[in-house]
Formats: structure tokens, C-alpha cells, sequence
């Protein structure tokens, strides 16, 4: 309860809060914090500086503007502090509703909030200089550390990024151990790897770093270096879940944005004192760059890539079909169309699924649109309820009858996927 928590590490620092719980019991057993008062306006009365803890949107309305709200009991020069993370123009709302009734106010997001009673949480503020000033005594008294980011708005879209980097961190353990064990391997044998190697996990943050020790962006050198390793073991991870049938989305999303994660995009390597280029010759300068990497690659090369991109289209282990004996047609299917187009940045596998559906369904391809869902299913990239709503919504612009064999087409691969997976 970090609401609790601040009201705990104010105590333990010598300033008596006033709180108020929507359970009058909240504040039974907080060492040093007082009985709750009557509504928020008695709180806002009572103090020069109101944190305010609460869930969501909502709730932070009510409090600070309803009723019973602090406004109501506010006096010009109180100081708000949200801690509840929301979204920005919640944060301008609510900042405006205090401006109107001279009300100083900070969004303040707060992490980690299991160490909020020890003294313990990082206080991530946006708001005027002025305002931070008044109400730091009583953010020290609470926080291990304040941190101003900016204006107002900049501390929730900074403690909105570093949620980025958790919830975003705990889809990659998932894909990571789902990986790992449909190889067969204990994921704890991952967990001693991982503790061993960067037992600090600092290689999570390492591009953060790197990019705020230098200019914002990495050193083309270092990107030069990482682009093909980076490449190489994305697309090793995802022949593995190709292979393993593991849905691996992330893994899908990283490896078509990996140019942009390092900094690799033309436009961001224009000279300062000239302009950018139009967007169609940066994409021709990019696809010239594309070209020459895959002219000089080996042949061997080309095919395996486009073999596993197949895999992943289609579903495991659809390359094994093709024939061994080489052709004009299938070559060019494999070595370009997958090899180089379905593997392009800015387009995941399953965003060009999405546009060969479509393409699929005008044409009254039942069996384009089989193959198509199949491969869909079998990556858990969509459901058989979203295959079906999205027969719906093509209806309107192919036609009811190309939509019946694209309802076929998607029937058709439910009934191939289903016996073998659970694709509810």
C-alpha cells in the first residue's frame, strides 16, 4: 500500500501526516500515523502538501475534485502531489482543475512501491521549479531520492518508460522461458546463466546507458558492430520458435525494428547543417543498402532465410513440403519474396499476414486464406475469434461472396490446427 507506506516513512522522519482512507481502519497498525479524518477537504485544510495515492484516473478525480475533494477544502498555495500513474491528459486536467482554484500540483510517479514505508521509493516529479521547491521538505521526508524530470506531464511520462522497461523486461522472460522449455532445458538452467553472467542486470539497460553517456544516440562505429549480431541471434531465436511452435511476438517485433533500436535509420545520420531527405529517398537509400548486403551474401544464405521465414509464415516445419530440385519460380519465392521482403523492417509477420489476408480475401481464395490463418494460429498470432471477426470486417469491402471462401478458408485451418493445439 504505498498511500500507507509515505504516510510511515513521514512519520519516521518527524513530520505527523493527516491521511484519509475510504476504510476508516486503513491507518490500524501504521507505526506513527494518525486515525484517518472525515473526507479529503478536511486532509487538504489540515496540510500545506497532499500526497495523493490512489489506483487510477478515477479515483484521483473524485479525490481531488469531488465532493468532498481536496479542492474543497483547499486554501491558495497547498501543493497536490499525484502519485497515482495515469495518463497525460489526466495529468493536464487535473493540474488545471488546481490552477483554477491556486493550487500548486506535481505528478509525481513512484517506483518501487514495495519499500514505500522504509524510506525507500524514488520520487519522479514534473512540475514548475517553484512549486517542487515549496513541497520538498515534505517529498524528503518520504523519499529515498527526488528526481525533477521536467515540466509538468514529465515525471508521469518518465514513470509511464520505466514501466515500459519492466512489463517489457517480464514478456521477455516469458518468451525467453517458453523458448526454453519447449526445448526441453529446466529454465532454471536460464536463471543460472543469466545470474552468473550479469549478476547486476546491467545488460538490460545497456542501450539506455549508452545512449545517455554520449549524444542520444549510439556511435556508428558500436552500432555497426552490434547490427549483425543482433540480427544473427533474433533470427536463430526465431527459427528456434519456428521450429518448437512458440509463439515469440517480441522476439518478432525486435528483430523488424533492430535498424531503429540502434540508431541505424537515415534520418537520424543527415549532417546537421543539412536537411533530411524526403522519406521516399531515404527508403530507396535504404532498400539500395538492402539490395547490396543480400548481393553479397552467399546464395545458401538467402534460401535459409527465407526457408525459416516460410516456417514462421506457414507453421513448422512448411519448408520441409517444398521440393528438393530447384526452380525459377520457387526460387525466387524462398530466396526473395521471403527471404527478402517478408523479412524487411517496419512490418512484423504478423502485420504482412494481416495485408496477405486481405489480398486473399479479394481474390475468393479459400485456400490463400487456409494457409494464411493456419500459420496464423500456429504462431498464436491471432485467435479463431479474431480470424472470424476479421471475416466480418472484409465482407464489407470484398464482397459476401469472397467473404464465404475466406469463412471457408479460415473454417478450414481451425479444423487443421485445433486437434493438434490449444488455439482458444
Amino acid at each position: 500500500m504505498i498511500g500507507g507506506g509515505v504516510a510511515v516513512s513521514l512519520a519516521t522522519s518527524g513530520l505527523v501526516p493527516a491521511v484519509y482512507d475510504i476504510r476508516p481502519t486503513a491507518a490500524d497498525g501504521l507505526p506513527g500515523v494518525p486515525a484517518p479524518l472525515g473526507s479529503p477537504a478536511e486532509v487538504a485544510a489540515a496540510s500545506d502538501v497532499v500526497m495523493v495515492a490512489v489506483v487510477d484516473a478515477a479515483q484521483a478525480r473524485e479525490v481531488i475534485g469531488g465532493a468532498d475533494g481536496l479542492l474543497k477544502g483547499a486554501r491558495p498555495g497547498l501543493t497536490l502531489v499525484l502519485l497515482a500513474t495515469v495518463e497525460l491528459p489526466v495529468v493536464r486536467e487535473l493540474a488545471a482543475a488546481c490552477a483554477d482554484a491556486g493550487v500548486g500540483f506535481l505528478d509525481c510517479g513512484v517506483t518501487p512501491g514495495d519499500r514505500a514505508a522504509e524510506n525507500g521509493m524514488v520520487a519522479i516529479l514534473g512540475g514548475d521549479q517553484d512549486v517542487v521547491d515549496r513541497a520538498l521538505p515534505v517529498l524528503d521526508g518520504w523519499a529515498r531520492k527526488v528526481v525533477h524530470c521536467g515540466p509538468l506531464g514529465a515525471g508521469m511520462a518518465t514513470k509511464i518508460a520505466r514501466n515500459v522497461v519492466t512489463y517489457g523486461g517480464w514478456r521477455t522472460v516469458a518468451e525467453a522461458v517458453a523458448l526454453v522449455e519447449a526445448a526441453g532445458v529446466d529454465p532454471a538452467r536460464l536463471t543460472e546463466v543469466i545470474d552468473t553472467a550479469d549478476p547486476g542486470g546491467t545488460t538490460l539497460l545497456q542501450l539506455l546507458r549508452l545512449r545517455t553517456a554520449g549524444e542520444g544516440a549510439l556511435p556508428d562505429a558500436l552500432a555497426d558492430k552490434i547490427e549483425p549480431l543482433m540480427a544473427k541471434d533474433l533470427d536463430a531465436a526465431r527459427a528456434l520458435a519456428a521450429e518448437l511452435g512458440v509463439p515469440v511476438p517480441l522476439v518478432d517485433v525486435a528483430r523488424a525494428h533492430a535498424r531503429q533500436t540502434l540508431d541505424r535509420q537515415p534520418a537520424e545520420r543527415q549532417p546537421a547543417d543539412r536537411q533530411p531527405a524526403d522519406r521516399r529517398t531515404l527508403d530507396h537509400q535504404a532498400a539500395d543498402r538492402r539490395t547490396l548486403d543480400h548481393q553479397a551474401e552467399p546464395a545458401g544464405d538467402a534460401r535459409a532465410r527465407g526457408l525459416r521465414l516460410m516456417d514462421q509464415v506457414y507453421g513448422p516445419g512448411f519448408s520441409s513440403t517444398l521440393p528438393d530440385a530447384t526452380e525459377p519460380y520457387l526460387d525466387e519465392t524462398v530466396e526473395h519474396l521471403f527471404a527478402d521482403i517478408w523479412s524487411r523492417d517496419g512490418l512484423s509477420v504478423r502485420d504482412r499476414r494481416l495485408l496477405t489476408l486481405g489480398v486473399g480475401a479479394s481474390l475468393g481464395r479459400a485456400d490463400l486464406i487456409r494457409v494464411q490463418a493456419r500459420g496464423a494460429l500456429h504462431n498464436r498470432e491471432l485467435t479463431p475469434d479474431q480470424l472470424r471477426e476479421a471475416v466480418l470486417h472484409l465482407a464489407y469491402y470484398v464482397g459476401w461472396c469472397n467473404a464465404t471462401a475466406a469463412q471457408q478458408g479460415i473454417a478450414d485451418a481451425i479444423a487443421d490446427v485445433s486437434p493438434t493445439k490449444d488455439i482458444r
